[in-house]
């Protein structure tokens, strides 16, 4: 059962992807992130609610806090960034380079962890960050097209980065949460954020003008998301991590798969032998 789970989380998160995209055609990624967040705390919080884990918030000491704070606020600089990318670039470009962060993390744990690096993860890396060089080739564009598209690569590597980071907090200071609560108490840190940027940039006078389309839309992609965390912990739960994480990093499957058939976004034969490398290298993350 758990691997089917863990399919399911990858479907969702992929999901997740196109149906922000279409939430943010006209609609500031600032404000959809924040109106999305909504969504997610309210998940988020069920869940904890659900498998009666809000008792242990009691227990939680200031050190744990104070790293389930950091590690929300990269969250929230990662998704801010992941939505700016999506608004002016295409998806099958933008998620590649996000699930490239999966390199930086393992750098960043040999760093500062002290965790072993095999000659077999040195490949998969290696394989993982060769795809995604593949699969962000620019096409022929004028110059000036050229500097005025460039800032969404910025953000997508943005966002890898602050992924990244949040995963080496999360393994430095909050292992003894439950996973439920810890997300839930992660995810008001990222409403908090999300909405002073959302204040900061004046952005607020254009909620009641969003159209009910887009609405639904950032609704949805929100209750993409908790799905996805709800299948991915149900799996973790119940199967290996090391076969877990693996399959729902292939949700970038789903979300190119969709981008074809929503946005007609469509990959070249070098993206495609990146998207090759890319899931081969993720595989091998798992076996070598």
């Amino acid at each position: 059962m758990w691997i089917v789970l863990a399919f399911a989380s990858a479907f969702f998160a992929g999901v997740t992807s196109i149906l922000a995209k279409c939430g943010i055609r006209k609609t500031d990624s600032g404000v959809a992130t924040a109106l999305r967040t909504i969504v997610v705390v309210l998940f988020s919080w069920g869940m904890v609610f659900l498998v009666g884990s809000q008792r242990e918030i009691f227990r939680i000491d200031a050190k744990t806090w104070s790293f389930l704070v950091l590690s929300g606020l990269a969250t929230g600089a990662s998704w801010l960034c992941y939505f700016k990318a999506l608004q002016s670039g295409d998806i099958n470009k933008v998620v590649p380079i996000d699930k490239s962060g999966m390199i930086l993390t393992v750098l960043l744990a040999f760093l500062f962890l002290k965790e072993t690096v095999s000659p077999g993860k040195i490949v998969a890396l290696v394989l993982i960050g060769l795809g995604t060089f593949l699969m962000i080739e620019r096409k022929e564009e004028t110059e000036k097209h050229q500097r005025k598209s460039r800032s969404w690569i910025l953000y997508a590597f943005g966002s890898a980065g602050f992924a990244a980071l949040t995963s080496i907090l999360g393994k430095m200071g909050i292992s003894g949460v439950e996973s439920n609560l810890g997300t839930a108490i992660r995810t008001c840190v990222v409403l908090v954020m999300a909405w002073i940027m959302v204040f900061i940039t004046g952005k607020q006078h254009t909620v009641p003008g969003i159209s009910k389309k887009e609405l639904a839309f950032i609704g949805l992609s929100g209750l993409a998301t908790g799905a996805s965390w709800l299948c991915y912990y149900r799996a973790l739960q119940e199967g290996p991590a090391s076969v877990v994480v693996p399959i729902d990093k292939l949700s970038i499957l789903v979300t190119i798969a969709f981008s074809y058939a929503v946005f007609r976004e469509k990959l070249t034969k070098k993206a495609v032998l990146g998207l090759g490398m890319i899931v081969a290298g993720t595989l091998a993350m798992v076996f070598l």
